[in-house]
């Protein structure tokens, strides 16, 4: 659980302002699906499942990364931190004007923190995360007035978070 109020209900996917359109030539559920890809490649390497595309204001899909903390001896190296360090270098810039993350779990304060920094336009996710999420389910890290990206979750939310309970089950052998 979070360490915020055990009580108190949880908001899931709650929009904040207005949530534009996919980029164009995407959908929302075809860059989820992206995410989804590398979240299955995560898993296949023994790290949790986690996937994010950054797709730019025109369509282009800037990154594809996926989780890899433990195969890189890197503790910061969470799917929506890779990419958007990918993002960056393929715009030779680390502002991330006008792009959008999608990941496939709602990201932590440390990449909540980090999108913040990239000036994102967008943040789409698909599960919630009750015990560690940072844009609606434990904190509200994007939640700031005037700043931070617009953000939504639940797409392909059932999707994304079986795969993350199959992982953990098998895991724990249960």
């Amino acid at each position: 659980m979070c360490l915020t109020d055990m009580a108190r209900p949880v908001r899931i996917f709650a929009p904040a302002g207005p949530v534009p359109s996919p980029p164009a030539g995407q959908s929302w559920e075809g860059l989820m699906d992206m995410a989804l890809a590398e979240a299955l490649r995560a898993e296949a390497e023994g790290e949790v499942p986690v996937g994010a595309v950054v797709a730019a204001p025109d369509g282009r899909i800037l990154a594809a990364c996926h989780n890899q903390p433990v195969g890189l001896h890197d503790p910061t190296a969470h799917a929506e931190i890779l990419a958007m360090r990918t993002a960056g270098a393929a715009l030779g810039n680390y502002r991330l004007n006008g792009c959008v993350l999608v990941v496939t779990l709602e990201p932590c304060p440390m990449c909540a923190a980090a999108l913040l920094h990239a000036r994102l336009a967008g943040v789409v996710y698909g599960a919630a995360d009750p015990l560690a999420g940072a844009v609606t389910s434990c904190a509200e890290y994007l939640g700031w007035p005037g700043q931070g990206p617009w953000h939504m979750g639940g797409v392909q939310a059932e999707a994304c978070a079986a795969l993350l309970q199959k992982f953990f089950s098998l895991r724990r052998g249960v």
